[in-house]
């Protein structure tokens, strides 16, 4: 992903925002950092002060329940953020955020730098508690799918909103390039590995999806279910 296009973030870009008035500035203050697969950015119950850049690879979000389970609440990638309610005033993460690629490259951005940015820009402002509104509903959604539905449906669904933020339409079908593994879908919807291969085959053998290891091509999604 080129630079231009990796900090365009909701309808702004942030390339534009942040660097040509103080390019040298931004350098100076804000350093890419490098994680290998599995390590940790940050832990549940870490101090929240940095907002999170991601400039390469993909990151996992979650929590541990009382039982040491694991609930992956998103995977975000290339020219998204995260920890961004360090800026509603979480002192502390509720979550936990690890490098699932061998190579995740991550600018962090403190809270006062941030809140300048919000101050000078409505645009990017909007945009960004756009997102976080966003991003509570959603994981409200998952939250009661995983108590109300059956793993089907929950991951249909999971494709469905896929195909509604990521997807290009083609016609009348939906491309969504998928940057989701099988073993990436089963975490978000709490089923098996195993499972989600068993539903995306059935789907393609009754002609309503196909995919391959780089896209998924939803071909009516009306009948989608």
């Amino acid at each position: 992903m080129g630079q231009d296009n990796l900090w365009f973030f909701e309808g702004v870009d942030l390339f534009k925002i942040l660097c040509p008035h103080k390019l040298k500035e931004f350098g100076v203050k804000h350093q890419f950092y490098n994680f290998k697969k599995n390590e940790f950015i940050y832990f549940q119950d870490d101090p929240s002060k940095y907002i999170y850049l991601i400039a390469k690879g993909r990151v996992k979000i979650g929590s541990y329940n009382e039982d040491g389970n694991e609930m992956v609440k998103t995977i975000l990638s290339e020219g998204e953020l995260f920890g961004e309610l360090a800026l509603l005033g979480e002192t502390r993460r509720e979550d936990f955020a690890q490098a699932m690629d061998k190579e995740t490259v991550i600018c962090p951005m403190n809270i006062d730098d941030m809140s300048l940015l919000i101050k000078d820009n409505k645009t990017f402002s909007l945009g960004l508690f756009k997102l976080i509104g966003l991003r509570i509903k959603k994981l409200e959604r998952r939250v009661e799918s995983l108590v109300f539905k059956d793993s089907r449906t929950r991951i249909v669904e999971l494709l469905k909103e896929m195909a509604t933020e990521k997807g290009t339409k083609v016609g009348d079908e939906t491309m969504i390039k998928n940057h989701f593994t099988h073993k990436d879908i089963a975490l978000l919807t709490g089923t098996s590995r195993q499972n989600v291969t068993t539903v995306l085959n059935d789907l393609r053998d009754k002609n309503i999806i196909n995919f391959d290891r780089k896209k998924i091509l939803i071909r009516d999604l009306e009948k989608l279910k």
